[in-house]
């Protein structure tokens, strides 16, 4: 009913096996509806498939595991906290982006539809009137002012005093303007159409900022009006990290999330409009510190290395005379990622359930098997098994390859994607 699980209670077997024997049978691999509108009120980079929450939630109530609360400690664009909603259950979340936790909140939070068009209205109404100037800070500025002309950077900046005098930021329908505010801010500069990392485009023509806004806020108007019923849920989101977030108080029953990858986005990068914009912070780069598999930590290697487990002591031992800067930050991620599995099991009621959907990356011909590290670290943790499937992921299948700013491609000549990824069940 679960698919093909392999099931594990001693970290010893994965370290000579790793994760080869789980099977891949379909099940983890399609939903059965499509993702309600709401999911797509703001792009986001590697966002999981919303049916996983679905299929995970159906898992632990075969388990005789009633869940009441779940939790995602790496909470992102809020696709777990929206299918909380869905089906009544209440929810906990964290994450470091103050970007994400912003989506977070406005794609699982309730909104009247006529009343985001009649605040709409009213914001595109005082826009004529309002200020061409924020008050940024100069580093702010100047890095802004690399993505937009002065007229556009004007413009953008009449819009935002004209979404924060309509609805101030105590309202609760601030929220999902400033969303509608941080989702047009790449359309509207000169970053390249479709790239997820910072691309340069001096030929791209940028859309106005007021008709954008409009036809965001009516897609968002729309998503809610069309989108399914959301219950009266109690919903908390922190921007936090979780290596030192206050734990959820009471417990969760399940934690359903999906880790950073060590050689994925520096996600404080792809964000940056937003964060300037927004006032998350004057220069973008420090949001990058405190958040797991960032490229910018350090760590005492001769000290730190013998608290790696077996598997990312292997992976990092090899990798080490390849290429010494890059094992040292696997080895401080997973370092990192040993003490996530940890809090994950503080953060879990007993009997409760954490669902990590986690793939493995490659670097300079070393397989970065992040997966099988994660599985030996719950155990190793406390976790009393750990249940393992295979998913395939479709889109990677078909463009297994990735170009330099981020986009799948199909050429041999980009870097190589996997094209599959595993469910961990960690039982407590």
């Amino acid at each position: 009913m679960w698919g093909q699980l392999l099931e594990l209670r001693h970290s010893s077997d994965i370290a000579q096996y790793r994760l080869t024997r789980a099977a891949s049978d379909g099940f983890w691999d399609k939903g059965d509806a499509p993702e309600p509108k709401i999911h797509r009120i703001h792009a986001y980079p590697a966002k999981f498939p919303a049916f996983l929450t679905t299929k995970a939630l159906h898992y632990a109530a075969g388990q005789d595991v009633e869940v009441k609360r779940v939790g995602d400690v790496f909470c992102g664009c809020g696709t777990v906290a929206l299918e909380a909603r869905r089906a009544g259950v209440d929810f906990w979340g964290c994450d470091i982006n103050p970007v994400a936790t912003l989506i977070a909140r406005a794609k699982s939070a309730v909104y009247e539809p006529s009343k985001l068009r009649s605040y709409a209205a009213q914001i595109c109404a005082a826009y004529d009137t309002a200020e061409p100037s924020l008050g940024l800070s100069e580093t702010a500025q100047g890095r802004l002012h690399h993505w937009y002309s002065t007229e556009q950077f004007q413009k953008l900046s009449r819009l935002l005093n004209a979404v924060r005098a309509t609805v101030s930021t105590r309202h609760r329908y601030s929220t999902p303007f400033l969303c509608a505010f941080s989702a047009i801010l790449k359309s509207t500069s000169q970053w390249r159409r479709r790239a997820v990392k910072p691309h340069f485009d001096p030929h791209k023509e940028p859309g106005d900022p007021l008709a954008a806004f409009r036809m965001q806020c009516e897609f968002m108007a729309r998503a809610w009006e069309e989108g399914p019923l959301l219950k009266r849920t109690h919903h908390e989101i922190h921007t936090a990290n979780l290596l030192t977030v206050e734990p959820p108080e009471g417990g969760l029953d399940m934690i359903m999330t999906s880790p950073p990858y060590v050689t994925s986005y520096e996600y404080a990068d792809l964000h940056q409009l937003s964060s300037l914009w927004l006032g998350f912070a004057d220069d973008y780069r420090s949001l990058r510190d405190g958040s797991i598999g960032s490229t910018q930590h350090t760590l005492n290697f001769k000290r730190e290395f013998k608290s790696l487990n077996a598997v990312g002591t292997q992976v990092v031992f090899t990798l080490y005379d390849k290429d010494r800067a890059a094992a040292q930050a696997i080895a401080k991620y997973y370092l990192d990622m040993q003490y996530v599995a940890a809090r994950c099991l503080s953060f879990l009621r007993p009997g409760g359930i954490g669902v990590f959907v986690i793939g493995n990356t490659e670097y300079k011909g070393v397989q970065v098997d992040n997966a099988s590290h994660l599985a030996v670290a719950l155990l190793e943790a406390g976790f009393g098994k750990v249940k393992v499937a295979k998913r395939r992921i479709t889109n990677k299948a078909h463009t297994p390859y990735r170009r330099q700013d981020g986009k799948f491609s199909q050429r041999e000549t980009n870097k190589q994607t996997y094209a599959e990824e595993f469910i961990l069940l960690a039982h407590r």
